[in-house]
């Protein structure tokens, strides 16, 4: 049985909420996965997702995390449960494949989470925005989003099983590959839903992208929410992204006061 989505040995603009015609909700009391359910594959990695460090380089990534679209292009977004503290010594590597960061390592220098995270853990608003620092390239400093491009943040309105969402992200380790998968989303107890085997601890974070008929993809979610993120490997959940999200965005555009986040507690598995 899985027991969360990040490993413990680390401390760790209105858009309505997801569309209420979803899937119907998925089965969770099991640890089998419905026939068909696809696996994730590896590839070569995006330059909007990338591996998150928590304890720096010199520890193995353990969260994912994917750039936003922001007016000062210093923003990204992981699960709020991969963060503990101010998040000052995370670092972020978009694009990282095989020990790779073809898009730098940028430093976290502050966190933005909702207070219903803050002040209880709500894993309805398992989401955290983190700000980090430009980098000096060559005569210039460069935003993190001028580098790698950046994400809308967006609803999914299905209304069909045949809207899927594609989901990048990586898995606990060090020296590999992020994996990918496209799946129907639906809902379970209102949190986004997404059935893929492969989605192993640590992939606490990973984007759930969403394109309608083939427009630019949105970020509809990140895997977290219920149970963390999911206690089985194939079954993965996302905090809905509500007013809430935006709330916490305006707060990390403007520069607020930022936040401190607490040790997660069990995912209750």
């Amino acid at each position: 049985m899985r027991t969360s989505r990040k490993l413990f040995l680390v401390s760790a603009t209105a858009l309505a909420i997801l569309a209420s015609s979803l899937l119907a909700e998925a089965a969770i009391a099991s640890d089998s996965a419905p026939p068909g359910t696809p696996t994730a594959q590896s590839f070569a990695g995006s330059p909007l997702v990338g591996a998150v460090f928590i304890g720096g380089q010199n520890q193995p990534h353990t969260c994912t995390g994917v750039v936003l679209d922001s007016p000062h292009g210093d923003l990204l977004v992981t699960a709020a449960h991969c963060i503990t503290g101010d998040g000052v010594g995370t670092s972020f590597a978009p694009g990282y494949t095989q020990g790779k960061t073809p898009y730098g390592v940028w430093s976290v220098q502050h966190a933005y989470a909702a207070p219903a995270w803050v002040n209880g853990q709500d894993p309805l608003a398992d989401f955290v925005v983190l700000q980090v620092a430009p980098q000096q390239m060559g005569q210039t400093s460069a935003t993190l989003e001028s580098v790698t491009g950046g994400l809308p943040v967006g609803q999914a309105a299905l209304t069909s099983a045949e809207r899927d969402v594609t989901v990048m992200g990586y898995v606990a380790g060090s020296n590999d590959n992020p994996v990918t998968c496209a799946a129907p989303l639906g809902q379970t107890q209102g949190y986004p839903t997404f059935n893929c085997h492969g989605f192993f601890d640590g992939s606490s974070g990973s984007p759930f992208l969403w394109s309608d008929r083939g427009r630019a993809p949105v970020l509809v979610g990140v895997l977290g929410g219920l149970h963390q993120g999911g206690c089985f490997e194939w079954n993965s959940f996302s905090a809905p992204f509500d007013a809430t999200i935006y709330r916490v965005l305006a707060r990390a555009t403007n520069n607020l006061s930022a936040d401190t986040l607490p040790t997660p507690g069990s995912p209750n598995c």
